[in-house]
């Protein structure tokens, strides 16, 4: 009782007066502010994000690119989680949150809406991304999974090669057959 008596009062105190703002046009600032600061955008924008995967940033709102230690072509194993032990290619990385898309491995079902009137909905099993972490390196020949070093060669070069066979994993070779094999499959794609 004591508190609607105090919650009318105020109300009361809270009356407005004719010369209130009310459908009153609010008046322009004549000059413009003094301490505006403006930010020059250097670089374009690598990936638009959605906002609840931005992570850290830097100051011109652009997302920290985390270093990785497996690059796209690699052949990995899974480590943990619910496909532990598969081994795959890696087909696309996301450096913004450390996470990569192996080929074949952790499929997830999507329910696909019709697009037109009269066309079926559809069920898609599609690859999901999985944190850098929980993959390792594999070696085909000796069929071990290994982590990763760097190294310099004799003619200057930085290469990576795994730890436990020494077997050296970035090769001239090996990415521009990698390079062909992309471009095949977009001009698979494309027609």
């Amino acid at each position: 009782m004591v508190g609607m008596a105090a919650l009318q009062s105020s109300m009361a105190a809270l009356s407005l007066s004719s010369s209130s703002f009310l459908g009153q046009r609010l008046a322009q600032p004549i000059s413009a502010p003094l301490n505006v600061k403006t930010s020059d955008m250097t670089g374009p924008i690598v990936m638009k994000l959605k906002r609840w995967e931005r992570k850290d940033c830097k100051p011109n709102s652009l997302p920290v690119l985390h270093k990785m230690h497996v690059k796209v072509g690699d052949t990995v194993k899974v480590i943990s989680g619910h496909d532990k032990g598969k081994i795959g290619e890696i087909s696309r990385i996301f450096k913004h949150n450390s996470t990569v898309i192996v080929k074949d491995i952790n499929l997830k079902t999507k329910h696909m809406k019709s697009r037109e009137q009269g066309e079926p909905g559809q069920i898609v099993k599609m690859e999901a991304p999985i944190h850098s972490s929980n993959v390792m390196l594999y070696s085909k020949e000796q069929n071990v999974a290994s982590r990763v070093g760097h190294k310099t060669l004799d003619n200057g070069s930085r290469v990576r090669y795994l730890v436990k066979t020494g077997e050296i994993v970035d090769s001239v070779e090996k990415w521009k057959s990698t390079i062909r094999e992309r471009n095949k499959e977009k001009e698979a794609i494309s027609s």
